[in-house]
């Protein structure tokens, strides 16, 4: 019996069919392929993060990024200035008069162009730490229009209009510029709000840093302290006030004496010293006083409790401190006992890790625990408080440790290397996370892979580089015996003078 044709089966065009599948096959294939090359955009975004870096070359200067590639060839002859290294925002310096100190500038960006060109010059603000370590602010340029001046962020946008008489950081401190509007000074951070209002003779900081409070001078030539909100926290009545403060007291300077005074003008102490030097932050109030050109600790209420006798003394922690005599550092207590013995040439505490690190005349480090007992010695590279490890050169290899002095592994501190340093009966070579051996061990030294991917290999008394596979991109022809740190980025090695941190070639 036949079906009723609404039963029966209908035939299939197989070339739409066919035309169907392929049409859904692309479309797929088309999804994979996006989303293939979104990813590759990822990861090629990841891998071509840069840093920025000057060179030098033939008595000229020019930028390389972390690939070794140059992005400014070295054509100028004052040195280029890049004030953040992530940022391509390169400062020129050209058509210099040194006789009359004029000059022009110019601002470049990775692709060779001309940026912020609507102001007359762009400069960047150059600091200096305690160590005269030069540094720059890192998110904002000086920019001056018509003799005025302002800053600006490196994306150009405007911080503050260019109405500024001047505009110079603060010796050592970040994100706080003195200005000076209509005559007088105040303070902007890097934000360009206005800190201290532009209505003093004189603005300086108190402490360390931009929340300490500045240090004010009235038109009487009298000083008194604001703090970070502008607020006034020590009348401008005093002759002087020194940059010494703890414990919400301050020292300033009345009828040419140094005296103690509490936030609301009380005298504390006036006695029993030539100077105060320091005001303990521990529990029981007390000054580090100098007499007869002699350290001692005096309680607030005048009680000595070490007598002047130190060359040098500075607070550590509570209860701990940090002294010199005839020449040479230790570390005693509150009741004058010695803690650590007086032998060495520099002592440093770093608060975080509650680690003390000693040096000797021959720069070898101690590191030392809260106990006074030496953990660890030998050279120390680098002490890394976001990623708590110490670093050390120890019998001519390279050591981690935590800070509770637990040695780690180079693969969990730099997990994104691709290269380790290894050394084999007396020579060095480099294998990689699985301890396969990439370069064989062939080196007299070498260092380890730095943030760009390359590390210095040493024969025969000279220096090259090889690239994060191990690939030699320079051949060791460098004499670097006088430099003080040995750093590739290619061809490229770290000049001479550190703190103007620059690469040159031979």
């Amino acid at each position: 019996m036949r079906r009723g044709r609404r039963y029966e089966e209908p035939k299939l065009n197989m070339k739409k069919v066919f035309a169907v599948i392929i049409a859904i096959a692309v479309f797929v294939m088309f999804i994979f392929i996006i989303k293939g090359i979104l990813d590759k955009d990822k990861e090629q975004v990841k891998i071509t993060s840069k840093d920025y870096f000057v060179i030098f070359k033939d008595n000229k200067w020019g930028v390389v990024d972390s690939n070794a590639q140059t992005i400014i060839d070295p054509s100028y002859a004052e040195m280029i200035t890049i004030p953040n290294s992530k940022n391509d925002v390169f400062l020129c310096v050209y058509e210099v008069n040194y006789e009359t100190g004029e000059y022009k500038t110019k601002v470049l960006n990775s692709k060779n162009e001309e940026i912020f060109t609507k102001y007359d010059k762009v400069e960047a603000l150059q600091n200096f730490d305690e160590s005269n370590n030069l540094w720059y602010e890192t998110n904002v340029l000086k920019v001056e229009k018509e003799g005025k001046y302002g800053i600006i962020d490196l994306e150009g946008k405007e911080l503050t209009e260019t109405k500024y008489q001047e505009i110079t950081p603060i010796a050592g401190i970040k994100s706080a510029l003195k200005v000076k509007e209509n005559g007088k000074f105040g303070v902007i951070d890097d934000e360009g709000k206005t800190i201290v209002e532009t209505k003093y003779m004189e603005v300086t900081n108190l402490g360390k840093d931009n929340k300490s409070g500045f240090i004010i001078k009235n038109d009487e030539g009298k000083y008194g302290v604001v703090d970070y909100s502008n607020k006034m926290v020590l009348d401008t009545k005093y002759e002087e006030v020194l940059k010494v403060h703890a414990n919400n007291m301050y020292v300033v300077k009345k009828d040419g004496k140094q005296v103690l005074i509490s936030e609301d003008g009380t005298e504390v102490l006036s006695k029993g010293y030539d100077s105060i030097y320091d005001i303990l932050k521990s529990e029981g109030n007390g000054i580090i006083f100098i007499k007869n050109s002699k350290f001692g600790v005096m309680k607030t209420d005048g009680e000595v409790i070490i007598q002047p006798e130190y060359e040098y003394m500075k607070e550590a922690k509570s209860g701990i401190l940090i002294a010199s005599k005839e020449g040479k550092y230790g570390i005693v207590d509150m009741q004058n006992n010695t803690k650590l013995e007086f032998r060495y040439a520099m002592i440093n505490y770093n608060e975080k890790a509650d680690i003390y690190i000693a040096e000797d005349t021959s720069f070898n480090n101690d590191i030392i625990d809260s106990t006074f007992n030496v953990r660890q010695s030998g050279i120390l590279v680098d002490m890394n408080d976001e990623k708590g490890y110490i670093k050390l050169r120890q019998a001519d290899e390279y050591k981690y440790y935590n800070y509770k002095f637990e040695e780690k592994k180079e693969t969990e501190i730099n997990p994104n290397n691709t290269l380790f340093l290894r050394k084999k009966d007396g020579k060095y070579g480099f294998v990689d996370k699985d301890e396969k051996v990439v370069v064989g061990y062939i080196y007299d030294d070498a260092t380890e892979q730095n943030i760009c991917g390359y590390a210095g290999i040493k024969k025969d008394g000279k220096w090259g580089s090889i690239d994060n596979k191990g690939n030699v991109v320079q051949e060791p022809t460098y004499n670097l015996d006088d430099y003080l740190k040995v750093d590739f980025i290619g061809r490229w090695h770290l000049g001479k003078d550190m703190n103007m941190n620059y690469y040159n070639q031979l």
